[in-house]
């Protein structure tokens, strides 16, 4: 009941405008995860940049259960399976970006696309978390139950093969 897992895997990259880069970068997820990206909207205009409330600028896609774990333990192997002990949170949660997407093992350049950096978020939980975020019957997560800082760099070195860097 105790044990950790990986909730979810959040792949996210931020164009910044919309238009050909945002399909640009839609096509990159597509080809690293193998799942359609869903658009992210400005939340508000930025006129120095160039934004508008309400235009896509980001793509976005949450892997779960066994395909989260292949495709992290992939993107991981981009950045030889290091990960910094400051990535991670006190809620048992990390976080990290790749650089260019191309060094991801099993993509290949593609002129017409171009590179795209991106940032992966990793949830750890376990059995029982959905306490608190579901709509009915709501309630908190006992303080034995959640995951700390340490447990969840100890799950990570032993399950998902990362080597915690300072």
């Amino acid at each position: 009941m105790k044990a950790i897992r990986v909730e979810k895997v959040v792949l996210n990259i931020g164009v910044g405008k919309a238009g050909e880069p945002h399909e640009k970068a839609r096509k990159v997820l597509q080809e690293l995860t193998g799942q359609k990206p869903a658009a992210r909207a400005a939340r508000e205009s930025i006129r120095d940049f160039g934004v508008h409330e309400g235009e896509p600028i980001g793509v976005i896609v949450t892997l779960r259960k066994a395909k989260a774990i292949e495709v992290l333990k992939r993107i991981l192997a981009a950045r030889d399976n290091k990960v910094n002990t400051r990535s991670f949170d006190n809620n048992g949660n990390f976080s990290f970006g790749v650089k260019e997407h191309i060094e991801v093992p099993g993509i290949r350049y593609n002129p017409d696309i171009g590179i795209f950096g991106f940032d992966v978020s990793v949830v750890l939980g376990r059995p029982g978390r959905r306490v608190s975020s579901r709509k009915r019957a709501r309630s908190k997560v006992g303080l034995s139950h959640r995951i700390t800082k340490e447990e969840a760099v100890a799950f990570a070195q032993k399950h998902l093969g990362i080597e915690a860097v300072e």
